[in-house]
């Protein structure tokens, strides 16, 4: 019996991949489960069509993702922190800073997404790398300037 994966299953495969089970483990178990659907010809074109659209989708959400890196290359975030004596920071610039401070201009970026080896604890210019797609990584220059 040939089906159609509506999730990723071990030993399977992914989902959307079309993969032939054995009759009564596809009848019994993946149909009931929810995990697959019959791969008939109507179901196999409206597999084609979802495949076409989230390829599309994906094209956009790439150009978007290119687009706002061009715009991040010329975005910088100045931090203000207290320092203490030779010029210590008091506490450290974490991504959740970055992502305020660039909220603050206009860019709604999620913490997660910038990414940041380890917390920065000194002054200094710094370049931040944001993951902004699977494919696409723009840079963030963040100052670090005392109060």
């Amino acid at each position: 019996m040939e089906i159609i994966l509506r999730q990723d299953y071990e030993g399977l495969g992914a989902a959307g991949e079309i993969v032939t089970v054995k009759d009564g483990f596809g009848r019994n178990y993946l149909i009931p489960k929810g995990v697959a659907y019959i791969a008939t010809e109507a179901n196999k074109k409206r597999h084609e069509a979802d495949l076409k659209q989230q390829s599309m989708r994906l094209a956009r959400d790439k150009k978007a993702a290119e687009e706002l890196a061009e715009k991040l290359k010329n975005v910088s975030c100045t931090i203000t922190v207290q320092v203490g004596e030779e010029d210590k920071l008091f506490g450290s610039v974490t991504s959740l800073n970055i992502a305020e401070s660039l909220l603050a201009q206009g860019f709604e970026i999620d913490k997660r997404k910038i990414l940041l080896e380890e917390p920065i604890k000194s002054l200094g210019i710094y370049s931040v790398p944001v993951k902004l797609h699977s494919e696409v990584e723009g840079t963030v220059k963040v100052w670090v300037v005392k109060e």
